[in-house]
């Protein structure tokens, strides 16, 4: 694994990531991003009972939503709770951080309404980690596809190396 700034910081305690999963195409990396979370030094590696959404914003450190659709940032800018999902992140502690990753068609990207809502989630305190241009699964070409799993890994990392002082819930 790469060396990056904080790394000895980050084994020094456990982290708990809570990543998020919206029903975008880009969801088919689920996977391999999180084998590659798994590799990060301190991270939490044991699966405990389910629970609630409450739960889970306090067990967690960090929250990853990867892939955000469309659908999904359109929810969460306007506030909307419908599903265990927007149920975290609208209970979510702003004081820990939460980093998002839209994923969607170029077309819907370039929609007014993308712009806002992703300002709105900026507004909240959230990190956007920006999608990337390229040949979309649909085919088309453009700005929407999900950030790189390496880049979404190193965000990770610098954010949990910069909140290395969070108390663990």
């Amino acid at each position: 694994m790469e060396s990056y700034p904080g790394a000895a910081s980050l084994v020094e305690r456990k982290f708990h990531v809570l990543v998020g999963v919206t029903g975008s195409v880009a969801a088919l990396k689920l996977p391999f991003l999180v084998s590659k979370l798994l590799d990060i030094p301190g991270m939490w590696k044991h699966r405990s009972d389910p629970v609630l959404h409450i739960d889970l914003r306090r067990w967690a450190d960090l929250m990853l939503v990867a892939p955000l659709d469309a659908n999904t940032l359109g929810k969460v800018a306007s506030g909307i709770c419908d599903n265990l999902l927007t149920c975290v992140i609208r209970a979510w502690d702003r004081s820990k951080p939460l980093l998002f990753c839209p994923a969607m068609n170029t077309v819907m990207w370039e929609h007014p309404l993308t712009a806002q809502q992703v300002d709105q989630l900026k507004a909240f305190g959230y990190v956007e980690i920006p999608c990337v241009d390229k040949k979309l699964v649909c085919g088309d070409q453009g700005l929407g596809a999900m950030a790189e799993v390496e880049t979404i890994v190193d965000k990770v990392k610098e954010v949990l190396s910069q909140h290395s002082g969070v108390q663990q819930s």
